[in-house]
């Protein structure tokens, strides 16, 4: 990583977020990982492991996309990052691959999950199928229900998924499980699936998954022939696809970096998962960063019709990009979502996941020039959400 002002520094932090704020009896476990991430990362026989399953297994590099008929709706010109032609449908993969060589150069052979749209949890049991590894999934019990199909998928790769049944019995909750398994099985692998917990989670996903903009500069030199576009614009739950999108870029400052949050029925409706447009500094799942909370500290219960962006905090990284202005972070309701997968399915013939169909709605929010470059990171397929959209077709 570059040493520039948005790189995580040695104890952990961006700014002043990030950090491993945990029990002493997770001790141990992460100051393992800590002490051999980079060291594994940076060696010779990771790189190629990883490259060859990227390249032979997950079907790297994806596509970017000139979307000619978005292009004249919105007067510029759209590129799509085609994340959702990955095997297993979505951006997911390129961390799980990447993590579960980890955990085999480590020696563990029992990996732990967590998951909210279902995405991480198939991409990991798919690895762990891969490498033979045992697999348990946490997932909010609301989640297993909307989010069947990729339940069945799970278990059909041979996971074992384990509903979480308190809170509101979503992404935060399965988290606070897969967690407690953690301790109580210190010998497991915690695969997390997004650029939040304690350091060097966010540090290691965002690596992992900074293929992204690697492949978008080498793609946009041949394209355009600048690696630069005007702007990268991702969804933004906990965070991994727009970091990783963002990435090559943190020290371009010409590049506009756009993030954007699902804000459910409305900002201010008290539905909503738009943490950094409402939320403040705090604690969860291990580092310091911005949430939802209320008066009294409390993390307030989030809200989106994906099941991927309803998270209630964000990664320490967005949250010291928010901080210092370097992305613009917007917000998305439930039906701007919907409205968006529709222009897309029906201009262009590609189905999104709701969670980068928020990312493309975030279109209808800025004006752009005739000559701008404008990346979306199309972070996964719609297969999982059709039942939603379905509902969607229904009232139209």
């Amino acid at each position: 990583m570059s040493k520039n002002k948005y790189a995580v520094n040695e104890r952990g932090y961006y700014g002043r977020f990030g950090g491993a704020y945990i029990p002493e009896l997770l001790r141990a476990n992460v100051d393992e990982l800590r002490e051999n991430y980079l060291k594994i990362i940076n060696s010779e026989q990771f790189k190629k492991d990883y490259k060859r399953l990227l390249d032979n297994y997950v079907g790297r590099p994806t596509p970017l996309t000139k979307v000619g008929n978005l292009s004249k709706r919105y007067g510029t010109n759209i590129y799509l990052k085609r994340e959702d032609l990955t095997h297993t449908g979505a951006h997911k993969i390129n961390n799980t691959i990447g993590q579960i060589l980890i955990a085999k150069y480590m020696g563990k052979n029992r990996i732990i999950a967590e998951t909210g749209a279902g995405q991480h949890g198939v991409a990991t049991a798919t690895v762990c199928a891969l490498f033979g590894l045992e697999c348990i999934v946490y997932m909010g019990a609301l989640d297993i229900e909307r989010q069947a199909p990729n339940v069945a998928r799970m278990k059909m790769l041979g996971a074992k998924v384990v509903p979480a049944i308190s809170g509101n019995q979503t992404l935060k909750d399965a988290t606070n499980e897969a967690i407690r398994d953690w301790i109580a099985n210190p010998n497991s692998f915690y695969l997390i699936g997004s650029v939040v917990g304690p350091h060097p989670y966010p540090d290691m996903v965002t690596r992992l998954q900074s293929i992204i903009s690697k492949e978008i500069r080498e793609q946009l030199t041949i394209e355009t022939g600048n690696p630069n576009p005007d702007y990268v614009i991702a969804c933004v739950g906990g965070g991994s696809n727009a970091a990783g999108a963002f990435y090559h870029y943190l020290d371009e400052e010409d590049v506009k970096l756009v993030a954007v949050e699902a804000s459910g029925l409305g900002v201010n409706s008290g539905e909503t998962a738009a943490t950094i447009t409402i939320g403040d500094v705090g604690f969860i799942h291990g580092s310091k960063t911005m949430l939802m909370q209320d008066e009294d500290g409390q993390i307030t219960e989030p809200y989106s019709i994906s099941a991927g962006l309803d998270y209630p905090g964000v990664g320490p990284l967005h949250a010291h990009l928010a901080e210092t202005g370097r992305a613009q972070f917007l917000s998305v309701t439930d039906q701007e979502a919907l409205d968006a997968a529709m222009i897309l399915a029906q201009s262009e013939g590609i189905i999104p996941a709701l969670e980068s169909a928020h990312a493309l709605a975030a279109l209808e929010q800025i004006r752009f020039d005739k000559d701008d470059v404008v990346v979306v990171n199309l972070s996964g397929r719609g297969d999982k959400d059709m039942e939603t959209y379905m509902k969607e077709i229904n009232n139209l």
